[in-house]
């Protein structure tokens, strides 16, 4: 089933762990056997062959550097500046790709159109990709907001993790100052996807007020299994689905089965498996009444591996099996393809109409 995932950080894969993503799955791991320096090395679950071995025929994918400041523990870059042009390394690759044949970049209905089509009906075609923003600090102005839109950039999230320049992210608090309202303010005038994912609660409800335009979480699971502030309470699920938001349910064991030690818990040993996924997905549905809001937003190499996905995905193929297991707890076929595909792909006619 042609399947939409709307976040990948193939750019970031491709650069900083230096991984040829034209490669099956297999490869990339082999060239990485023995080595010990990103947690995730020789256990890759995402290749662009892997991709149209699941059908998955376009993605949401980001281009992502963070700013630190002195003193932030975190890792990332000492200026905004740098941090803008790791992302334009980024962006880079991407259209490496495109020349390559490998990829498209998707930016408006007359490129969504005419791509899902020729998925739909089984041709052969590139991977499609929104390209979208994961934390806002490399924005080093408002002006570098609009050179990335005109270099195709379609969403944005304003935070990651921790302190940011524009808002407050997972396992941080505040709401955004002046700049942060400035950056939703110039988005809002560009008609871009504002993506919620990893807002602060401070800044989310902040957000939510302010923004006019389209809203998207694009990988996002429940806080009410997993209680942890990088999901979203059932109070933000329903202010989503009151937005007409689409929530991609993401694949990091962590954010899937609660009590999850990063380095010390196993897959295996906390049953973390596809079937605990469709648990968010279906808490979200019963929260909204149907399941008209859920998509997949995968994040599947978001900085791990295998140790820290569903036991029972070996590459993002597998992500196939997902219709099954819809099937047998009951769900129609038109909710299901409207989760594997149906449901972003009409957020994104509705966004670019």
């Amino acid at each position: 089933m042609f399947t939409i995932d709307l976040h990948l950080d193939l750019s970031m894969n491709a650069l900083e762990w230096n991984r040829d993503l034209r490669l099956p799955v297999g490869e990339i791991n082999t060239r990485e056997a023995g080595r010990s320096d990103m947690p995730g090395r020789g256990r890759a679950t995402v290749s662009l062959p892997a991709l149209r071995e699941g059908s998955i025929g376009l993605v949401v994918a980001t281009q992502i550097a963070r700013y630190v400041a002195p003193g932030n523990p975190l890792p990332g870059w000492h200026s905004p500046e740098q941090a803008w042009a790791q992302t334009q390394g980024q962006l880079a690759w991407y259209r490496a790709m495109e020349e390559a044949g490998e990829m498209m970049a998707v930016t408006d209905l007359d490129t969504l159109e005419p791509l899902v089509a020729r998925h739909l009906a089984g041709e052969p075609a590139p991977v499609g990709y929104v390209l979208s923003l994961e934390g806002a600090d490399s924005l080093v102005t408002t002006a570098h907001l609009e050179r990335a839109h005109a270099a195709g950039l379609r969403a944005v999230g304003p935070a990651h993790y921790g302190p940011g320049r524009y808002a407050n992210g997972t396992h941080a608090s505040g709401r955004m100052g002046a700049e942060g309202v400035g950056l939703l303010r110039a988005m809002d005038r560009l008609g871009m996807i504002l993506d919620a994912t990893h807002l602060c609660d401070d800044a989310f409800w902040q957000a939510m007020d302010i923004y006019t335009g389209p809203v998207w979480a694009s990988h996002n699971n429940c806080r009410a299994l997993v209680p942890d502030d990088r999901q979203y309470s059932d109070e933000q699920l329903r202010e989503l689905v009151r937005r007409d938001a689409v929530i991609g349910a993401a694949m990091d064991a962590w954010m899937i089965v609660p009590g999850w030690r990063k380095g010390v818990s196993t897959p295996e040993g906390t049953g973390c498996t596809l079937e605990r996924l469709i648990d968010h997905v279906d808490h979200i549905c019963q929260l909204a009444g149907n399941a008209q809001h859920v998509c997949l937003g995968s994040d599947l190499d978001g900085g791990y591996g295998r140790e820290q996905c569903p036991s029972d995905v070996v590459t993002i193929a597998d992500v196939a099996r997902i219709p099954d297991i819809l099937r047998a707890r009951g769900y129609a076929e038109a909710d299901i393809e409207g989760l594997m595909h149906g449901n972003a792909l009409r957020f994104l006619r509705r966004a670019w109409a």
